[in-house]
């Protein structure tokens, strides 16, 4: 894997897990919150891991539909994503897709 593209996944699923953190303690205090779309936005650019474990850990947004069926959906595509980036044929497909974008 990309040196880059590690670095973008660690970091990404790092912030995620600490917006978690955050908004469940501004949740209990009663703060300013983290928007759900921020939240939803981190974890669909690579940070679904953090975002997944993070909402495990702390009990966030466990029962708040349609954010958590939403996470759900994304953890699924990335996982699907990586079964199929591990398989030679679809790999290539997958860049000759990305490319065109």
């Amino acid at each position: 894997m990309n040196t880059t593209v590690l670095a973008w996944l660690v970091t990404t699923n790092i912030a995620a897990f600490v917006c978690f953190y955050f908004d469940k303690r501004r949740a209990i205090s009663g703060g300013w919150r983290i928007p759900e779309k921020t939240l939803l936005t981190l974890a669909l650019f690579g940070g679904s891991l953090g975002a997944k474990l993070a909402q495990h850990r702390f009990r966030h947004k466990t029962r708040k539909q349609p954010f958590a069926a939403i996470l759900n959906l994304i953890v699924l595509a990335h996982m699907c994503f990586a079964i199929a980036w591990t398989q030679p044929n679809l790999r290539e497909h997958i860049k000759q897709v990305l490319i065109s974008l």
